[in-house]
């Protein structure tokens, strides 16, 4: 028989324990999420081959890779994202969920790129043929394609990157916006790019632990 464990005395179980661990965010983080997929958005999901899509429905939660050739998930418009759905072990546990519960969150990955792009939105699945044949890949059409309507999107910082060394040694691609810029038109100007940029080594040094 498996003994009951001691409860945690140290569990943060409220909001008010919460906020006493940790310290408010600066304005621009909370002023960052942005309500449509402006230049910069656009640019970073064109140049990414790679995202993970979170959704959570009647059996739990789930978070399912999806990748393909950069720029895979089209922009039909600044609230709208086209998701192929490539052949994949027909588990189908990101669609059953959207069919229950159309909340999800998608990460933007680029290899090189220390930032990340999040996106939250609704989502809905289409077998609409003249929308699959927009989508080919190998000589193949997807079975189903995912419509994104975008809630809030915004930039992560590299912290994460930076500390698992994820992409350590590998260049930056040309092209892609950079953090200040992005960061720039989330906030609609709170930030000055260049500034932001040229200072971000030391300020990741000083803030990544």
């Amino acid at each position: 028989m498996n003994a009951i464990p001691p409860a945690d005395p140290f569990a943060v179980n409220s909001l008010e324990a919460l906020g006493h661990l940790y310290e408010a965010p600066q304005p621009r983080v909370l002023a960052k999420v942005h309500p449509k997929l402006e230049a910069t958005a656009r640019a970073f999901i064109a140049a990414a081959p790679y995202c993970l899509l979170s959704t959570h429905g009647p059996q739990g939660v789930h978070c399912t890779p999806r990748g393909d050739a950069p720029g895979f998930v089209a922009v039909l418009n600044d609230q709208t994202l086209a998701l192929p759905d490539r052949r994949g072990n027909n588990r189908l546990d990101a669609l059953r969920d959207i069919i229950a519960q159309p909340e999800v969150a998608l990460l933007f990955l680029i290899p090189g790129v220390g930032e990340t792009l999040r996106i939250n939105g609704t989502a809905r699945i289409t077998a609409d043929p003249a929308l699959l044949a927009r989508y080919p890949a190998q000589g193949k059409l997807p079975t189903t394609v995912v419509l994104v309507q975008v809630r809030e999107v915004y930039m992560q910082c590299a912290k994460a990157t930076v500390r698992s060394v994820l992409w350590e040694g590998r260049p930056r691609p040309a092209g892609v916006p950079t953090a200040g810029e992005m960061l720039a038109a989330h906030t609609n100007g709170m930030v000055d790019p260049a500034s932001y940029d040229a200072e971000a080594p030391k300020r990741l040094a000083e803030t990544m632990y």
